[in-house]
């Protein structure tokens, strides 16, 4: 078979699934949290990528889970708010990202259908305190495809997660983002050395064309 036959094989709808990771007002959009420190220019390309990915999943029968960032000062990490202030950051402002019922935790970008699995985690894994791993498994899905904000962080962290779960991982490379270039090629060698195989939206259609 040739590569593109065998994507076809590999991410069939019946047993993958797509995983929306982070595209959230505060990471996406430029009234976000982080909009007033970084050009969100930079992560435009991958949130319509991300929405036809999202398109073409549907159309070909295979779900979509959405993974966000829901905090509370409850649920903030200590390790991680003394590792901001120990690098000299404030953790009562600066760890206020994606707060749980305001408008910066909202999905930017694709948003779920009615009906599709929304995960809420609040580390930067989407398997750490979730129950994502048992509700994939309930769905028969043993392989992922991933896209989300940002590629070093919390895509990487769900990537190698998800290899140590024993899921076969395809990233969707142009439907992820960092904020600066080198960190985003860099993530992406890492994984596909080490945790996936690096695909493309385009690549993906045409593995789905046909599928529903």
């Amino acid at each position: 078979m040739t590569r593109a036959e065998d994507l076809a094989v590999w991410i069939a709808p019946d047993r993958t699934a797509v995983l929306v990771i982070d595209m959230q007002v505060d990471f996406a959009s430029p009234d976000g949290a982080l909009g007033a420190h970084v050009d969100m220019s930079v992560v435009e390309p991958a949130l319509a990528s991300a929405e036809k990915l999202v398109a073409d999943a549907r159309a070909a029968g295979a779900p979509v889970v959405f993974v966000g960032l829901w905090t509370t000062p409850e649920t903030d990490s200590a390790a991680w708010n003394e590792r901001l202030r120990r690098r000299g950051g404030n953790p009562k402002i600066d760890a206020a990202l994606c707060r749980a019922g305001e408008n910066g935790s909202a999905f930017y970008g694709p948003q779920p259908a009615p009906g599709e699995l929304v995960v809420r985690k609040t580390r930067y894994s989407a398997f750490v305190g979730t129950d994502l791993d048992q509700r994939l498994r309930d769905m028969g899905v043993d392989t992922l495809v991933v896209a989300g904000l940002t590629t070093e962080c919390c895509v990487d962290s769900t990537v190698r997660d998800a290899f140590d779960l024993d899921y076969h991982v395809f990233v969707a490379a142009d439907a992820c983002a960092a904020y600066e270039a080198d960190l985003h090629e860099a993530s992406l060698k890492v994984m596909e050395l080490n945790s996936a195989i690096l695909t493309d939206t385009a690549a993906i259609a045409q593995a789905w064309k046909g599928a529903a």
